[in-house]
């Protein structure tokens, strides 16, 4: 009864597990994955990148030298100094409000019509979190500009048991939060673009429940495999 009973299990969690290869999480793949979470670009940068504390900006004001500079540090309160105008609070902003305001202040009083431009050179404040079947689930600090790839990298890639087809980003926007769906192989096979990742979005990796169940069976008993190998050649 005892060997019945665990060759019925075990049947039933193989059709669990080809169950689990056709579900489906009803978020946007394939092309309108990337209109929600886009491929590297510096224009999407600038529009979605917020600045925070330590990071370093790259200030330019259009023909006008002593007002440009390749390296000013945002302190730890989120602030900058800037000549003429003084102190300017940037964390949480985009480096296109950012540059709009400082225009906006200099044509005040000092410049006609400036035009000027901000670019973040190094990030130092923005993490990501990393979480679902992967090595190592955790919340990891990201510079510069980021990709999928990269992220799943910090957290030592996928178990054994991820389904690669359902990563999912989360990303907070003005207007809500939004998710989206990708797939992994093809992604590393260069089939798709290698979407960017941004400070506070959450990666998350599906699992295949069925999967670890065998894996954790497994190791629970040898003898557990060469019921496995029989129930599969009948």
């Amino acid at each position: 009864m005892e060997v019945v009973t665990l060759r019925y299990f075990l049947v039933a969690a193989i059709g669990a597990l080809l169950l689990a290869g056709c579900s489906t999480t009803n978020l946007p793949v394939g092309e309108r994955a990337y209109d929600i979470i886009p491929a590297p670009s510096q224009q999407n940068r600038a529009a979605d990148y917020k600045i925070g504390p330590l990071d370093i900006l790259k200030v330019t004001v259009f023909q006008e030298e002593d007002l440009s500079f390749d390296e000013i540090p945002v302190d730890a309160s989120g602030n900058v100094l800037f000549p003429l105008i003084g102190q300017v609070t940037v964390t949480g902003r985009t480096s296109i409000e950012l540059a709009s305001d400082i225009a906006a202040r200099l044509g005040d009083r000092y410049l006609v019509d400036p035009q000027v431009s901000i670019i973040v050179s190094q990030s130092a404040s923005q993490k990501v979190t990393v979480e679902g079947a992967v090595e190592r689930p955790g919340v990891y600090p990201i510079e510069g500009q980021t990709t999928l790839l990269q992220a799943m990298a910090l957290a030592e890639g996928p178990t054994e048991t991820a389904r690669l087809n359902e990563v999912i980003v989360f990303r907070t926007k003005e207007d809500g939060v939004y998710a989206a769906q990708f797939n992994l192989k093809d992604i590393r096979k260069g089939i798709q673009p290698n979407p960017e990742i941004l400070g506070r979005d959450i990666v998350v990796v599906g699992d295949s429940f069925a999967k670890a169940l065998f894996r954790d069976l497994l190791q629970l008993s040898p003898a557990l495999a060469s019921v496995f190998v029989q129930i599969s050649r009948n």
